[in-house]
């Protein structure tokens, strides 16, 4: 378990906590990914997002590849210390799909009030 300053984060059996990624600036949720104790002190160390990929087995820092790096501006956990909140400058696109957001799809409109 990390333990920063007293605080105990909650990982999940598979030693991994949920992260969300959210703009800094509009507050857009970007993605949803993972982290595991090792990304968390990687992400805090280089400012920049690392994850766990669950199917490759292996980190990856956001924008690696692509050149769409996420630059973290604050970090937050929840009321359970069992999910993050990471707020970044996203540069570029965030979803692997070329989208800026992972979240464009719907399932459920909000009705005009």
């Amino acid at each position: 378990m990390l333990n920063l300053k007293g605080l105990q984060l909650k990982y999940d059996s598979y030693g991994l906590i949920p992260t969300i990624i959210q703009d800094y600036r509009t507050h857009e949720v970007l993605m949803l990914a993972y982290m595991n104790e090792e990304s968390l002190k990687r992400t805090l160390k280089l400012k920049k997002t690392c994850f766990w990929s669950r199917s490759r087995k292996e980190f990856w820092v956001k924008g690696e590849t692509s050149g769409h790096y996420q630059y973290v501006k604050g970090i937050s956990y929840d009321c359970d210390a069992d999910a993050l909140l990471i707020k970044v400058r996203q540069v570029g696109a965030a979803c692997h799909t070329g989208k800026r957001s992972c979240f464009y799809r719907n399932l459920l409109k909000k009705e005009k009030e």
